[in-house]
């Protein structure tokens, strides 16, 4: 006779009926029993560090648009992937995360690595939690994770003493979850009538795009609806994803972060529609309204949060790509003025031989040379708005960063993308100073065979930084002078070597010239990892 089923088997019973194929994980003794003889259909993969298996988590979850599986090592382990977590909510990446705790036969007595109060070391960043009562209650609490990761695009995570996975399964009790789970995506006509009427009655409405609206079809509706409107389309301030062809010929640009210079932007348009974006993001905190008197503003979104918490005349929690075509279809076509609404980008040329390598030529050279259908993944602070600038998110998914703010998502996140299976070029674009808060990813990408190119600009500080209180000098006329020191001494290529990483550095222009010559045809069919640091002036 074969062994009776345990809670690991329905685990992974469960897991396999919802399409899992890989679990992330920098393991911990909590999590032996459950990962010791992985079944075969699984496949493992190794972090360097527990912010760097959400990070990865997070960018396979984005690439296939499903959840991802990370697992978790109690107190510490959790405690370490906190910010990480908090990062894939914002980014509305579903996971299903598996937090490791000690024997459940001696919790009382607080042992030797017990998970205390596991549940709110993690708040608020997960969307659901849940400590399943009895061992049996496992498999459905990873079922109803599933649903609950993918229907509110973040964390699920589930709270498992470790001699849970050897108890007898409850085969006799039903699964408390949909073994299959449909959301409706087709608008009202009434509320694409409502909303038709508010832009139909404006005499110079806007767009703005954001991340909730990076998808084929959100693209396509909001390009059919730019068209009909004859108007401009800002991308918000802080997007982590691109919601529309920053190659468009209506892209205006993306917003500014503070209420004084986006009022300036929105002057004149007496409606605003914001799809897939809150109204508005913004930092940092200025005083007065978000646009002049008079301007009446609307938010399409999917996210309960941000249609709650977006002073808007009109909000509607739809997913954009359900209302976009539908409503261009309603819009009567506007004659277009003589003014352009969109942007005009001019790239800079090559240096002055000798001059030192600053980020716009970095950027001048990637706007020519990468591919339409490259991704690239941002963790450049200081010099993001460069990026921005000159180097547009021609198809969805084309940019990608963090919308939490926090350091440390960019490498793994690069490397998770292509782990899911993305079929294209992966460009990570990250400062020295960011880079150090995962370089550990580096490990996993060269073990595992992930062709990403991470560029890193090289600066020898935190530049960012700098900026900040140099600014902050200026308003409080007190100086500005920073306490920390740069860190020259860093060499992100020697560490990426060091981790197994290849690696090389450019100082000049025709040096990254010629890298990027060689690396970027094939990037996207690369089974090797390439970290290339750029020497750049702060």
């Amino acid at each position: 006779m074969s062994p009776a089923p345990t809670v690991r088997d329905a685990a992974f019973d469960v897991l396999r009926r919802f399409g899992a194929t890989t679990v992330f994980a920098n393991p911990g003794s909590t999590e032996i029993a459950l990962l010791t003889d992985l079944p075969d259909d699984l496949e493992f993969v190794l972090a360097l560090h527990e912010g760097s298996v959400v990070g990865m988590a997070t960018g396979w979850a984005l690439a296939n648009d499903r959840p991802a599986v990370a697992i978790l090592h109690t107190t510490a382990g959790l405690g370490n992937a906190v910010g990480a977590l908090a990062t894939a909510r914002v980014n509305r990446a579903p996971l299903v995360v598996l937090v490791g705790q000690q024997d459940r036969r001696h919790l009382a007595l607080e042992p030797f690595l017990t998970g205390n109060r596991l549940d709110d070391l993690a708040r608020p960043a997960p969307v659901w939690i849940a400590e399943p009562p009895r061992p049996q209650d496992v498999p459905g609490a990873l079922a109803r994770a599933w649903h609950e990761a993918r229907e509110h695009r973040g964390p699920a995570l589930v709270i498992v003493p470790m001699d849970d996975w050897a108890e007898p399964a409850g085969v006799d009790e039903p699964l408390p979850a949909p073994a299959k789970l449909v959301r409706a995506t087709a608008a009202e006509p009434a509320v694409l009538a409502e909303l038709a009427e508010f832009l139909g009655t404006a005499s110079n409405p806007v767009l703005v795009a954001g991340a909730g609206a990076d998808d084929a079809e959100s693209w396509r509706g909001l390009t059919a609806l730019a068209g009909k409107l004859a108007c401009p389309v800002w991308q918000e301030a802080f997007g982590a994803r691109a919601g529309f062809p920053q190659d468009h010929p209506q892209f205006a640009g993306h917003l500014p972060a503070g209420r004084e210079e986006l009022r300036k932007a929105l002057s004149g348009h007496d409606a605003v529609l914001s799809v897939g974006a809150p109204v508005f993001r913004q930092y940092p905190r200025e005083p007065g309204q978000f646009t002049e008197p008079g301007t009446r503003i609307a938010v399409v979104t999917d996210d309960p949060n941000e249609a709650h918490r977006s002073p808007v005349d009109l909000a509607v929690l739809a997913r954009p790509s359900a209302v976009c075509g539908p409503l261009a279809e309603l819009i009567p076509a506007r004659e277009a003025g003589s003014e352009r609404i969109g942007r005009t980008v001019e790239l800079p040329g090559a240096p002055e031989p000798g001059a030192p390598l600053a980020p716009e030529y970095v950027f001048g050279l990637l706007a020519r040379q990468l591919p339409k259908d490259a991704v690239v993944v941002e963790e450049s602070p200081s010099s993001r708005p460069l990026l921005h600038a000159l180097v547009p998110a021609r198809e969805p998914l084309g940019f990608l960063s963090a919308a939490m703010g926090g350091l440390g998502f960019g490498v793994p996140a690069a490397i998770g993308l292509r782990m899911g299976g993305l079929k294209r070029p992966v460009v990570a674009v990250i400062g020295d100073g960011s880079s150090l808060y995962s370089i550990q990813a580096l490990w996993s990408a060269a073990h595992y065979g992930v062709g990403v190119l991470v560029i890193v600009l090289a600066n020898g500080g935190y530049a960012i930084m700098d900026k900040l209180a140099a600014r902050h000098g200026e308003r409080t006329a007190a100086g500005g002078k920073a306490p920390w020191p740069g860190f020259d001494e860093v060499s992100v290529s020697g560490l990426a070597k060091s981790l197994g990483c290849p690696a090389r550095r450019a100082e000049t222009y025709e040096e990254l010239e010629s890298v990027l010559n060689e690396v970027l045809p094939t990037l996207a069919a690369r089974t090797e990892p390439l970290v290339l640091e750029v020497a750049v002036t702060a």
